[in-house]
């Protein structure tokens, strides 16, 4: 059983020898899910090697606009209003986060909130590589009924106290985090880590400041101007084809975690011709998905249709060559 096999690699020698020297375990609240939001609250615990936990910290954050759904995370705007907004924090954060592979639930979503508010305060966090929990739990096989944080921690009967609370929750990754982590090295299993790249491009415009009347004054997307695509100007040539290049025109959408950051992937494939599309139709040509056996919207259309898809790495691939659209 999962303990047994736990129990199985307490000998240092048996250890993997690839495995990371230390994890940041960690969880933000925020006003909302877009690329405008802001975190309100972080929470980090800092795991060694073999996954015990050397220490924990967190922040309530200013998001210097309205805190955005408090029926979930119960953050109101008069108890946001004395904390100290990001830049405040950034090197403390910083500190936690310094050398270690952040470990998250969904983390791609943590750190691309995480990303652009380094971006706003024009520093970088100090992060190289990712672990999600959703996708070590794959690589585990675990017997889940979904990838909701609160199934993985009844799975190894961690009691939770306080969900969306980003102190609870990173408490409840922690330790679910820990046996997952033990299971994977007696069963050699690579860990499912991602290159993490933080943000280089962002507005100098200031990031809008609370007014006296609380967080009326923010507006979404202050902070980096929203860029509309233009439309793509080929016609859909169809449907892509295992071993043929891809064409200008064709359609393609994304979904899941990625290592470079989706709107990357997405001004790339713009660049290069192509349509990216926000959701998969019929006409959908291509998907982009690092696990297309995931049960994302995207990718249950993406079956029920047929639709081709292809990982980040062999996408990128075929973005060197893509071939001209018809005169």
């Amino acid at each position: 059983m999962l303990e047994d096999r736990a129990t199985a690699v307490s000998s240092p020698t048996q250890w993997p020898a690839a495995y990371p020297q230390g994890y940041a375990v960690v969880d933000v609240e925020t006003t909302g899910l877009a690329r405008h939001d802001r975190i309100i609250s972080a929470a980090v615990y800092r795991l060694d090697a073999r996954g015990e936990v050397e220490d924990h910290w967190y922040t309530l954050v200013n998001p210097e606009r309205d805190p955005g759904p408090v029926w979930i995370h119960g953050l109101t705007s008069d108890v946001l209003e004395g904390a100290p907004v990001f830049a405040d924090i950034a090197e403390e954060f910083a500190a936690r986060l310094d050398g270690r592979v952040l470990v998250a639930h969904n983390a791609v979503f943590d750190w691309q909130m995480i990303a652009r508010e380094y971006a706003r305060a024009e520093r970088r966090a100090p992060v190289r590589q990712r672990l999600c929990t959703i996708a070590l739990s794959k690589e585990l096989g675990l017997p889940l009924p979904n990838h909701k944080l609160e199934s993985l921690a009844a799975h190894f009967g961690v009691v939770q106290q306080r969900a969306h609370h980003a102190l609870d929750d990173a408490r409840v990754l922690a330790e679910a985090f820990r046996p997952s982590l033990l299971a994977a090295a007696a069963g050699g299993v690579r860990l499912p880590l991602l290159e993490c790249r933080p943000l280089t491009e962002w507005s100098d415009q200031p990031v809008p400041r609370q007014s006296a009347g609380g967080y009326g004054g923010y507006r979404p997307g202050g902070w980096r101007p929203s860029r509309r695509r233009p439309a793509c100007p080929y016609p859909n040539p169809g449907r892509y084809e295992d071993g043929k290049r891809l064409k200008q025109g064709m359609r393609v959408a994304f979904s899941g975690d990625t290592s470079v950051e989706r709107e990357l992937l997405e001004d790339r494939a713009t660049e290069c011709g192509l349509h990216v599309a926000s959701s998969i139709s019929r006409l959908t040509s291509l998907l982009v998905t690092n696990d297309p056996d995931s049960g994302t919207s995207k990718t249950v259309k993406a079956r029920q249709f047929g639709t081709p898809t292809v990982d980040e790495a062999a996408f990128g691939q075929l973005l060197r060559d893509v071939e001209p659209a018809d005169e």
